[in-house]
């Protein structure tokens, strides 16, 4: 070849180069993100966990480890970590979602179940989806008008809304593809609050609702057309009739149907937890409460009551039961196991094993093996008042006195749980597992006049439907509040470190390949920390509580750390560790950011409530009417702060004056606040005025 033949030949390679990069759609186009999402599969996800530069679903990989592989950022630059950008959700209630990211697109939910589509490139808003929930209805879940974020599959975004739709977006323009409804019994209260997860090319959801007498159960989709491809049911139903499978006829046998269970549901929803093994073809489910709690109530020989507080194996492909592994028999206690779990490969005297790494909310650490569901081990990561500890079979040994539930005493952990929804981390690197504890005290007494339903006076938020069959906190509680980031040895079953909290309610863990772990904190930071020996090296105000867990990726070659921050969740809407508030809004960092922070706001509390004239004859009844309408929402008058529902012992005094212009078809229906017409009356509405008034002069310094 002669030199210019050469010559012309290199130009004329440059040529093509330069025509096929001008071909390429612009980052951030509808062409662009079409094409990168459409990418996203179970091989892609399976891909993407060898070095993880995207994060492509709710726990980074099937596994949901939360563990980046990525290490530009690490320990010895966190320190230099500054924002690059921020977005506001626009939202005011919590948000708990982890953004999904995908080649420098992001997807993340905030509260009502909005979905957001941000350039992670510029933090420039691409498209919203609102699905429309009717403001009105918040009442009907437990735990706040959350979501926890969206699944990714094929060009397609899933998101699960408030009120039990399951809905397919196209991820380039958020218009809707396909849209189900996911539940089964609109006449009770259904909601969803978790991430959709795709195994398999079916989209997976569970839903929530045990509170109120709900039976649960998980369904598949198939992700192209939205056809349902099958359901299991979490536990058995009317045993008059036919049950569904082989292992509903099996859970049967250990419910009393004396209890007539399937009046109130039984409970068991699925509303967090779902992860897979691809190699062995199983998926799980973790399980949650008792519908209503109390064991005696719902069961009254007792028995087990499977599959309530499980995780339990599935086959993909049928929805087939395949085993289980009950963390907590007959749960007397709202101890959920649908915590969110890890899958793992580790080595327990000195051989591999395939474990399941869980924290649930009562409060012990459990290794199980995930091939096959047989215990292996359990260690209580925090105080626990209900259990010594598990015998070599996997059986809790529970201390006779926790299920005396005759008077009021503290229930340790309580039903907030010693591990809520927040996700932890496992880092193999450093074999520990990154994990938020808490203890939010509460006590609690059987309610031996319970049926279901029944909505009276003195019964916690029984006007609004909930079915506990238990009182709350009748005497105040003696344990002490607790957060705490605990990094768990799951081999040695022991604490390697921890930090502690101002308060509990801490957000959920991220850990790297960079000796690093990421947590948001309920007085309003992001921290990192040493994932091996728990020093700080960096921390960032975010204004309002973090509850949600970060994520990090890589765009352009550079690597950042996301996190959604927006305080609520069930212990976020009447209590609070930060004086500033905020939108909900995403923080993006990476090594050098310099982006000015948006402005805080101080939270608006007046001072305490004074003035209101009332019957000190009524304070009494409006003490049993405030419980069973307003207390799990607007927390105790003057002695809570409130959270993100403001507390009613610190309104301005004209607020409370004209209750009733708010109780009834109010103006804050749209933010979520109940219609109390037919629920209340006038006469009831002046009993609460007066036991709020009341109570905040009671508890005025003298």
């Amino acid at each position: 070849m002669t030199k210019t033949h050469a010559a012309l030949t290199i130009g004329a390679l440059l040529c093509l180069a330069a025509a096929t990069a001008s071909a390429q759609p612009a980052k951030g186009s509808p062409e662009h993100i079409k094409a990168a999402t459409q990418r996203v599969d179970g091989s892609f996800i399976r891909a993407n966990a060898a070095k993880t530069p995207d994060w492509p679903s709710y726990g980074l990989d099937y596994a949901e480890t939360r563990f980046s592989k990525l290490d530009q950022v690490n320990a010895g630059n966190v320190k230099d970590l500054g924002l690059v950008w921020f977005y506001d959700l626009q939202s005011t209630r919590g948000v708990e979602a982890t953004p999904l990211v995908v080649d420098g697109i992001m997807y993340v939910t905030a509260s009502w179940s909005v979905v957001h589509a941000i350039d992670a490139r510029t933090g420039k808003k691409i498209w919203t989806y609102d699905p429309k929930v009717d403001r009105s209805k918040g009442y009907r879940g437990c735990c706040d008008v959350v979501n926890r974020g969206v699944a990714l599959y094929q060009g397609k975004v899933f998101v699960a809304s408030y009120d039990g739709r399951l809905i397919a977006l196209d991820a380039a323009t958020g218009q809707p593809v396909w849209e189900k409804d996911t539940i089964i019994d609109h006449a009770r209260s259904y909601t969803i609050t978790g991430a959709p997860r795709v195994f398999k090319g079916k989209v997976i959801i569970g839903n929530g609702g045990a509170e109120y007498g709900v039976r649960g159960y998980v369904t598949a989709y198939d992700a192209a057309t939205g056809d349902q491809k099958w359901r299991w049911f979490t536990v058995p139903g009317d045993p008059s009739k036919p049950f569904e499978d082989a292992s509903m006829a099996k859970a049967a046998k250990t419910w009393d149907p004396s209890g007539k269970y399937w009046e109130a549901g039984g409970g068991g929803t699925a509303w967090d937890t779902l992860t897979f093994d691809p190699e062995l073809n199983l998926m799980y489910v973790g399980t949650g409460n008792g519908s209503p709690w109390a064991h005696g109530k719902r069961s009254p020989k007792g028995g087990d009551n499977l599959y309530l507080a499980s995780i339990v194996a599935l086959n993909p492909d049928t929805g087939k039961y395949v085993w289980h592994y009950q963390e907590t028999p007959g749960d007397n206690w709202d101890y959920t196991s649908t915590q969110p779990m890890i899958l793992a490969d580790i080595k327990i005297d000195n051989k591999p094993r395939k474990v399941i790494l869980h924290a649930p909310k009562n409060g012990f650490f459990f290794v199980i093996d995930r091939t096959n569901g047989k215990f292996i081990s359990a260690k209580n990561f925090v105080e626990v008042n209900w259990a010594s500890g598990f015998d070599k079979n996997g059986r809790p040994i529970e201390i006779a006195a926790a299920r005396q539930n005759t008077k009021p005493g503290d229930s340790i952990p309580g039903p907030f749980g010693a591990h809520n929804w927040h996700p932890m981390s496992f880092n193999p690197q450093t074999g520990l597992a990154y994990l938020p504890a808490q203890n939010v005290p509460l006590n609690l007494m059987d309610d031996k006049d319970w049926k279901f339903n029944e909505n009276s006076p003195g019964r916690p938020h029984a006007a609004l439907g909930w079915n506990t069959a238990m009182f709350a906190n009748a005497q105040p509680p003696a344990s002490k509040p607790m957060g705490r980031l605990i990094a768990w040895d799951p081999v040695a079953q022991k604490e390697a470190w921890g930090v502690e909290h101002a308060s509990p309610w801490n957000g959920g863990t991220l850990t790297t390949a960079g000796n690093l772990v990421f947590q948001g904190t309920a007085d309003g930071r992001l921290v990192a920390y040493n994932a091996k020996t728990g020093e700080k090296l960096w921390e960032t105000p975010t204004g309002t509580g973090v509850v949600a867990a970060p994520a990090t990726f890589i765009v352009d070659g550079k690597q950042y750390v996301s996190v959604a921050v927006g305080w609520g969740g069930v212990y976020g809407l009447a209590q609070r560790a930060t004086d500033r508030q905020g939108p909900g809004t995403v923080y993006t960092f990476a090594v050098g950011g310099n982006a000015p922070k948006p402005e805080f706001v101080q939270y608006r509390m007046d001072k305490l409530l004074q003035g209101v004239k009332y019957d000190p004859a009524k304070v009494e009844a409006g003490t049993m009417l405030y419980v069973s309408n307003c207390v799990f929402c607007h927390g105790v008058p003057g002695v809570d702060r409130g959270g993100n529902i403001p507390n009613l012992g610190y309104m301005n005094s004209s607020y409370i004056e004209n209750l009733d212009k708010s109780v009834f078809k109010g103006p804050a229906m749209d933010r979520g606040m109940p219609d109390f017409s037919g629920k209340l009356t006038p006469e009831d509405v002046e009993k609460i005025k007066a036991f709020i008034q009341g109570t905040a002069d009671a508890i005025r310094p003298k």
